[in-house]
């Protein structure tokens, strides 16, 4: 197992970025899945991007070109570069990790087993 702790959300205004980081912690030797969701009021969690042990990624087609997923293993932590943001982004951002994973043809998964909190971005017209 292990334990997810995100940071790095606050309020930004549009054009601004931000980077979130997950930390990692507990069993950190399994090839893992890390990845960013976020999820507003009313609205169905949407993926945002995604990175497997291999180096390969993925990304929700809304924010393709503006944020960037990347880990440093040394750290255990997972960061979520977002840049170019828009108040259509504003979400609470969760990381989640799956173990024994591998993303293919660039494409989001959808089953995780462990999830952070969450850290609340807001961006301002």
């Amino acid at each position: 197992q292990v334990q997810l702790v995100e940071s790095g959300g606050g309020s930004v205004q549009a054009g601004g970025s931000l980077r979130l980081s997950c930390a990692v912690s507990g069993d950190t030797s399994q090839n893992y899945c890390m990845a960013w969701f976020r999820q507003t009021p009313g609205k169905e969690r949407e993926g945002v991007a995604q990175i497997d042990s291999y180096g390969n990624t993925a990304y929700g087609d809304s924010v393709k070109g503006r944020f960037t997923i990347s880990e440093d293993n040394a750290k255990n932590t997972v960061y979520l570069q977002m840049n170019s943001l828009q108040p259509e982004d504003s979400a609470m951002y969760y990381c989640a990790a799956e173990p024994w994973c591998r993303l293919l043809l660039s494409r989001l998964r959808d089953d995780f087993s462990f999830w952070g909190q969450g850290t609340q971005v807001t961006v301002s017209s």
